[in-house]
């Protein structure tokens, strides 16, 4: 009886131990060795980086994605784009074309002037056609926007500007309800992926990211 007891104390010291298992260190995502075109082994030259800038200098780069796959993860960066500019960020990717027809897509967007902000969803913070941005905290054109994003199994959190703007649960009806309303209807992969590529869209103008960094969360994490 007694080594019963022994053995469930242990057991639950040992998952405890789990759900604490401390989050991974920060990584850099500023070198161009971590990034790739879509379906190909390398990084297309019109994607540049300089002095820890990761830009599309010219349109026509097509999208990237980067060389690692992540799951539960916590990704910050800086962004900007020229007026009118679109862009987006996609995470939990699957490495085919085309990458938003499975990959949920962080929208980077001009607010002010690009012609897609008609549409709320797909304003900048956007879980793009899916969740629209809860506030308008874009800053001027000319100035970097501080990017967020915090995954822990269905959950995922947008911030933007030190702001949560968006949060979704993909194991929740309304969850469901809003993919069976929007352009991923018919598409049967999208978001099903619980780890995947980070990518970044070429959506046709310039896009410039730095401070990039990505951590793996550990179990349990919030």
């Amino acid at each position: 009886m007694r080594g019963a007891r022994i053995a469930t104390v242990l057991l639950a010291a040992l998952l405890a131990g789990c759900a604490s298992t401390p989050d991974a260190p920060w990584q850099s995502l500023a070198d161009a060795s971590q990034w790739r075109s879509v379906g190909a082994s390398t990084l297309d030259a019109r994607w540049q980086v300089r002095d820890g800038e990761l830009a599309l200098t010219v349109a026509g780069g097509g999208d990237i994605i980067s060389v690692d796959t992540y799951g539960d993860f916590e990704l910050e960066l800086e962004w900007r784009l020229p007026a009118g500019g679109n862009s987006g960020l996609f995470y939990r990717a699957v490495d085919a074309s085309p990458i938003w027809a499975r990959a949920v897509e962080y929208q980077l967007l001009d607010d002010r002037e690009a012609e897609d902000r008609i549409v709320p969803s797909h304003r900048a913070g956007a879980v793009y056609d899916l969740v629209a941005p809860a506030r308008d905290v874009l800053r001027p054109i000319e100035e970097y926007n501080q990017a967020r994003i915090v995954a822990c199994g269905p959950r995922v959190e947008h911030w933007l500007n030190g702001v949560r703007v968006a949060a979704y649960d993909t194991d929740s009806d309304g969850w469901r309800r809003r993919v069976a309303a929007s352009k991923f209807a018919g598409q049967a992969e999208f978001a099903k992926a619980r780890r995947g590529h980070l990518g970044l869209q070429d959506h046709g103008n310039a896009v410039y990211l730095r401070n990039m960094r990505i951590r793996s969360l550990g179990q349990g994490c919030p």
